[in-house]
């Protein structure tokens, strides 16, 4: 049985190359970052998934910036597509501007639709009717995790070839290299995850598990029009039971299993002084001072108060940095009466959020009182969840997946960096986050090994198979 996937996987190169290729020329930007979207690299996917005889959802999420005015999500039934359990009998009336695109051929059954105002595209997947969940079949969905967006190329003259343009390389002792913005972050696991699902299809074995695909959109900027607005809007996408691997993070052996991540608050702080001559601080209120000095004890005295450390983070401690700092007044001579600067705060897990916000605050007043200013701040970001356990069996699985292909042993990590894990965590998800990268995410000649996708789609293949009963 697994000699047929791994048999299948190991000709896979060309694939490899093929939907790296297509899906780097049409670069997936989100408007804040000046492109139009994921809607182009959505489309080709679904023209892809349909010739192959995939089943697909897809979840567009209204945002007029982008093009078509939506950001899409979309979800394929590999188990589905594999067993012939699948049957469209009818795509039931909707209101104008709501969107269901389910694929193609088979027996795939969509029961509801169920519609949402405001230009928001779901449907059954949504309500978890007619989404390809067996109504017997127990545990919950292994979902594999990927993301459609990618970050802009950056400085153009540091790269070797056209970003937008895959570039094969044989230069390396690990086997060719293929060159290209997003190649890695996240297309490496797309690829291998489409890959491992073609090696069920191509061979007729059926995975061991309800197994789904979930390519969301917007991780690069935060996930509202992605992850963030699937678990909103699509309450019922997602089951306790479920196990969900995101193959977007890792390092060159594949050891490390992402288990948990530091809880996410991005302040931005705004003090309001009073403006005044520069040899008359007398007669002002000093908006600058007054922000330095709350950056400095905020960086200093929570570092004191939330001062634990746990060895599965690296750094093994929380951190509270100001970063972000713009122009106040264009003149030396000149007392500022505002000021604006921001924070970067990673914490360890076991600190709610709410608890530190608690010492922010009293800090913030102290500072006030002290230089007669008014001080607020928002969040830009802010993001907690619990950690997936590490006697999860998704991580022996996985674990045990890793070990099969590559030889290597893992271990669980925490990380610092936020990722869409996060979301599914706070909600009771199991789920972790691995990949063999280089690492390579967001560089200029950022560039994924095509032993790693095919190495990935094996083991990735390993989890669906699960407890399958498939006749060897």
């Amino acid at each position: 049985m697994k000699d047929k996937l791994f048999s299948y996987i190991d000709n896979a190169e060309a694939l490899a190359v093929e939907l790296e290729t297509e899906m780097c020329k049409r670069p997936a930007v989100a408007p804040e970052s000046g492109g139009e979207g994921e809607l182009d690299k959505a489309l080709w996917l679904e023209s892809w998934l349909k010739e192959r005889g995939f089943p697909f959802e897809r979840i567009d999420i209204k945002d007029e910036r982008a093009k078509g005015g939506v950001r899409p999500n979309l979800i394929v039934d590999v188990h589905a597509a594999c067993s012939g359990e699948y049957k469209i009998t009818s795509l039931h009336s909707r209101p104008e501007g709501t969107h269901v695109h389910a694929a193609c051929s088979g027996e795939y059954k969509i029961t509801s639709l169920h519609s949402r105002p405001e230009g928001t595209h779901v449907h059954a997947a949504c309500s978890g009717v007619g989404s390809g969940r067996s109504e017997h079949k127990s545990p919950g969905v292994l979902w594999i995790m990927c993301h459609l967006d990618v970050v802009p190329p950056g400085e153009m003259s540091l790269w070797d070839n056209d970003p937008w343009t895959v570039l094969r390389k044989n230069d390396g002792p690990l086997g060719p290299r293929l060159i290209g913005r997003g190649v890695e972050d996240n297309q490496q696991g797309l690829t291998s995850s489409l890959i491992a699902a073609m090696a069920f299809k191509q061979t007729g074995l059926v995975p061991g598990f309800q197994v789904k695909l979930l390519f969301c959109a917007d991780e690069e900027c935060g996930s509202t029009y992605g992850m963030a607005a699937l678990l909103k809007e699509c309450p019922g996408l997602f089951n306790k039971d479920d196990f969900v691997l995101i193959p977007d993070g890792g390092d060159i052996r594949g050891e490390t299993i992402q288990i948990s991540e530091k809880n996410l608050l991005w302040l931005e702080f705004s003090t309001k002084g009073k403006q005044a001559h520069g040899s008359r601080p007398d007669l002002g209120a000093n908006a600058h001072l007054a922000g330095a000095e709350l950056a400095v004890r905020l960086h200093s005295e929570l570092d004191t108060v939330f001062n634990d450390r746990d060895p599965l983070f690296e750094p093994d401690y929380s951190t509270f940095q100001p970063t972000k700092k713009t122009s106040n007044i264009p003149n030396i001579n000149t007392i500022p009466g505002d000021d604006y600067f921001c924070m970067d705060m990673r914490i360890l897990p076991r600190y709610p959020i709410q608890l530190v916000l608690k010492e922010i605050d009293r800090i913030k007043a102290e500072v006030e009182t002290k230089h007669k200013v008014t001080i607020s701040y928002k969040a830009a970001q802010q993001v907690e969840s619990q950690a997936t356990p590490e006697d999860s069996p998704l991580v022996s699985m996985l674990s045990a997946a890793v070990k099969e292909i590559y030889g290597t042993s893992t271990r669980p990590v925490g990380v610092g960096g936020a990722t869409v894990g996060s979301f599914l965590r706070k909600k009771g998800i199991h789920c972790v986050v691995w990949s063999r990268i280089d690492d390579t995410a967001h560089q200029p000649n950022e560039y994924t090994l095509i032993t790693n996708i095919l190495g990935d789609a094996k083991v990735i293949a390993l989890l669906m198979l699960g407890t399958s009963k498939n006749p060897v």
